[in-house]
């Protein structure tokens, strides 16, 4: 049977004309799925599906998602990273028994900076983030994001600087993504973070985003910040980690509404 799913130009080019094709007349796309954006169930016979390609150094994982959720695109990943994927995606362990890899973890909030109320995203991965091909286990994520232009933070009373080519993005009013620079160059971006169900935020943050059309990222190492239930204890953290200087920052444009 047919299956309402989309396409994109970049996905076909990618898988070619007679898969595409395939996908589209039911031969190899299922009816049940589970959104790889949201995670709840789908059925690409009864609404709009998304087909969603993850593609590795050698590897490439089709994915489905709820039209709704993420539109049909490319998203380029680390080979290591694409493992994860298909754990996600499938619920299986790759070859090998890679061990579980550290996640990023996001809390919104408003921050107030020279007399407004900006928003902000506060990144902080759920164990040590090695230098990728290293197999160390010294944890390099502050130098490795100062690397991609992200500021030490010594002062949160000043806003951090825009990072060119990174950019957050809203959808539907809910955070689905931050995005960075493609490696080939040109105006690709890739996930650097991606939500696996959209992110609530609030109506407060929300206005302030679409008001400046900026949003702060802060990124601390594990364990400095926390789940904070109050803006003003995660305000504390944050000076806390900056003191320490265990905090980096960057101002990215907003993608979306």
């Amino acid at each position: 049977m047919p299956r309402m799913l989309d396409v994109s130009e970049d996905v076909r080019a990618e898988i070619g004309d007679e898969e595409a094709e395939r996908l589209l007349a039911g031969e190899n796309a299922p009816g049940s799925y589970d959104c790889t954006s949201c995670r709840t169930p789908g059925d690409s016979e009864q609404e709009r599906t998304s087909t969603v390609l993850f593609v590795g150094e050698e590897t490439a994982v089709l994915a489905f998602a709820h039209a709704s959720c993420i539109p049909s695109q490319v998203v380029q990943v680390a080979e290591e990273q694409l493992q994860g994927a298909v754990r996600s995606i499938t619920g299986a362990e790759p070859a090998g028994g890679a061990p579980e890899q550290a996640v990023l973890g996001i809390t919104s909030g408003l921050v107030l900076i020279e007399g407004d109320l900006h928003p902000a995203l506060v990144v902080e991965p759920t164990g040590p983030i090695s230098r990728p091909g290293s197999g160390g286990s010294t944890d390099e994520f502050l130098p490795l994001l100062i690397e991609q232009g992200f500021v030490p933070v010594t002062d949160m009373g000043r806003l951090p600087s825009v990072l060119p080519g990174w950019s957050v993005l809203l959808a539907m009013g809910q955070l689905h993504a931050v995005l960075q620079p493609g490696t080939g160059g040109g105006s690709s971006s890739v996930s650097w973070w991606q939500a696996h169900q959209p992110l609530q935020v609030t109506d407060g943050w929300r206005a302030a985003a679409n008001k400046s059309q900026r949003v702060l990222v802060f990124a601390a190492p594990v364990g400095m910040i926390g789940q904070q239930p109050r803006e003003d204890l995660l305000r504390d953290a944050l000076e806390k980690a900056a003191a320490d200087g265990r905090l980096v920052a960057a101002a990215m444009p907003l993608a979306g509404t």
